[in-house]
């Protein structure tokens, strides 16, 4: 047993509070499965939880980071051994089980998830939680039996991390994308991606009519509130809308109107306890659908020591596409 460098959020009188500092192998919770975390990534949630704007740490102390890609150092669970190469993404790590911003984890082997073939450990993590919410979404809206024949898909948020991985899949399979954003700057990166349409983040998240016309026919949202009420609003019949994110909050300002005159379906993406089965068939889907080179072009890499200062501007929205955090 040894330290390694970690990030560590601590509550005291004065509030939470966020330090980079030696963290104990010997105080690693229980799991049986050891991991040296090689990359991570920055996310929503991980936004929250370093900056403590919401409470979804649940657990002091608590190391940050809620998906990472390493390497098993030591294993009790017969599916993996050391050296094996590992993604994980989910199941409360970095909330209620300490987390990603570490240069060790020691986990349920449960939640891991082998390194798809054709995927760098960097690569798994510029997909993240983020990329790996924006498969789920989009494998929900194919389950539903829509197809880009079916007219164009909408995705909110669209140069954060879900929605730049969201427009790139869609476009990819054959879908008119329309990319919903706030930053009229991004709508070159978001047509390199493969978006067809720019649409101004203002027209949907502000309060608007319980039907509106009909302009696409799925969604991919991100964002939640009255840009979701307004995104229900406008699909057409018999389309769907994939919601998996609350930047904007969590209320849901809407009616049955879409539902009950449109038959509209609202699909809810959980992508914290996704069973295994379904967990590997996302991973290979990113493997295989996914275009690497957009991916890359969608990414920036920061190192461990600097992500700390980084949960204020994703907050704010001012980190575009997917961070990847430099660990080992």
């Amino acid at each position: 047993m040894g330290t390694f460098k970690a990030w560590v959020v601590e509550k005291g009188e004065g509030g939470q509070s966020l330090t980079f500092r030696d963290f104990d192998e010997a105080d690693l919770m229980a799991g049986d499965v050891t991991v040296r975390v090689t990359h991570s990534g920055l996310n929503y949630k991980d936004g929250l939880a370093l900056t403590g704007r919401s409470p979804v740490v649940r657990r002091f102390p608590m190391i940050p980071g809620i998906d990472f890609a390493g390497v098993v150092e030591a294993s009790d669970d017969p599916a993996y051994e050391p050296g094996d190469a590992v993604v994980l993404t989910g199941w409360g790590v970095g909330e209620t089980h300490l987390g990603a911003y570490a240069e060790r984890a020691r986990v349920k082997g449960g939640w891991l998830v082998p390194l798809p073939a054709g995927l760098s450990p960097e690569q798994a993590m510029a997909i993240g939680t983020a990329g790996y919410t924006a498969m789920l979404s989009v494998m929900a809206l194919e389950a539903h039996g829509l197809a880009p024949g079916d007219g164009p898909a909408l995705v909110t948020g669209a140069s954060g991390g879900v929605g730049s991985v969201a427009v790139t899949l869609l476009a990819r399979a054959g879908w008119h994308v329309i990319a919903s954003t706030g930053r009229e700057s991004e709508a070159e990166y978001l047509r390199g991606l493969g978006a067809a349409e720019i649409l101004d983040r203002a027209e949907l998240s502000i309060p608007g009519k319980p039907l509106g016309k009909e302009r696409w026919a799925a969604a991919v949202d991100s964002v939640g509130s009255t840009t979701l009420a307004n995104v229900l609003a406008q699909t057409r019949a018999d389309g769907a809308v994939a919601a998996c994110g609350l930047a904007q909050g969590m209320d849901l300002p809407t009616s049955v109107a879409p539902f009950i005159l449109r038959g509209v379906s609202l699909l809810g993406i959980n992508s914290v306890t996704t069973p295994l089965p379904k967990r590997r068939a996302v991973w290979d889907r990113l493997a295989s659908d996914l275009d690497l080179d957009k991916l890359a072009a969608m990414t920036t890499r920061v190192p461990l020591a600097e992500v700390g200062a980084l949960g204020e501007a994703i907050l704010a929205g001012q980190v575009r596409g997917r961070t990847v955090v430099a660990v080992g």
